[in-house]
């Protein structure tokens, strides 16, 4: 993906100045990015840098991947903490490794069964536990495992092989044509994730298009149904989707159901905005999460899911204090943006 495809654009191609970083008068850092917001009915209405720049969405995309699980009748017991888990980046507390090594069990699996690889805890009262009893982390810590937990309850009810995460198994054909579905484009290639699953490919516009499907379903086919509990089940319960202190749990506490949020790893973020019937989707080329966070919070301060004056807004937007709450600076959106 490194090179020009047809009717793509490179990431680093045509990128505009999203996110700036003072510290006193002088500018310290500048972040370039795309973004772009959708309506349900497919219109972009704002965009900066290129729509059709080609990203991996990493993590972004967890709610269009936990789409088979619920389109195909798998997870219709499935409670909205089991469908949080399966759309997480979770910090791999102890209320999120408990909950799927629990959602395991009544599939009769184990930990072993996963794919996603062990991963030591974000959470800090977890891993000091860990600590504390000579343990070492497992698969339930990782962040994907309530993703992966997912996967293999769609690979019980598909009667399909243990490994689910191969790209031609049963369970990774299904979620291609799902997310080839709701970007409207046929993904040109995928790459292999942190925890192993393959990630399709797409563009910045198609992805923010897809979350806007996801703002615009209304109860209706299976595909509309499955959207709606899971943006529902994702602001219901911020806390198992990230984490104390991360921006996804953070910014959809402070939303208070106006927005489901979703960050991917080298800073993608999308938004699903119900009441506004917007999607949104947007990627700092440089990776820079700290940049994306704050994209994200000016992007829905703009479309009225925010109030700016909040102390979460503030945090991920605004000024910039150091470790004794002297403020040192500002994090800014750039001339051009919002």
């Amino acid at each position: 993906m490194g090179e020009q495809m047809a009717g793509f654009s490179p990431v680093d191609a045509g990128a505009a100045p999203l996110i700036e970083l003072w510290r006193g008068e002088f500018l310290e850092s500048l972040h370039h990015g795309h973004a772009v917001v959708v309506r349900d009915t497919g219109e972009v209405i704002d965009a900066w840098g290129q729509p059709n720049a080609l990203i991996y969405p990493r993590s972004s995309c967890k709610m269009v991947q936990a789409l088979p699980l619920l389109e195909s009748g798998a997870g219709d017991a499935l409670g909205a903490e089991h469908l949080a888990l399966a759309c997480a980046s979770h910090q791999g507390g102890a209320a999120h490794a408990g909950r799927v090594e629990r959602w395991l069990s009544d599939l009769g699996l184990g930990e072993a069964d996963l794919r996603c690889g062990p991963q030591e805890p974000q959470d800090r009262d977890e891993r000091d536990r860990l600590i504390r009893a000579y343990e070492s982390p497992c698969q339930l810590h990782n962040n994907c495992s309530g993703k992966h937990a997912g996967f293999l309850m769609l690979g019980q009810h598909l009667r399909a092989g243990a490994e689910y995460i191969d790209p031609d198994h049963p369970v990774q054909l299904a979620v291609r044509r799902a997310f080839e579905e709701v970007t409207g484009m046929t993904s040109p290639g995928f790459g292999i994730d942190g925890c192993s699953a393959p990630n399709f490919a797409t563009t910045v516009g198609a992805l923010a298009g897809a979350m806007a499907q996801f703002a615009g379903a209304s109860a209706g086919d299976a595909r509309a149904n499955a959207m709606i509990r899971l943006r529902e089940a994702m602001m219901e319960h911020p806390d198992l989707v990230a984490g104390e202190g991360r921006a996804c749990t953070e910014l959809m506490r402070a939303c208070e159901g106006r927005a489901a949020l979703k960050t991917g790893a080298e800073a993608v973020f999308v938004a699903i905005l119900p009441q506004a019937r917007l999607g949104i989707a947007l990627k700092i080329v440089d990776g820079g999460v700290r940049a994306a966070e704050a994209a994200i919070t000016a992007l829905l301060i703009r479309h009225g899911a925010l109030d700016p004056a909040h102390p979460a807004a503030e945090r991920f937007l605004g000024p910039i204090r150091n470790r004794r709450e002297i403020i040192t600076g500002e994090t800014r959106t750039a001339q051009g943006f919002i």
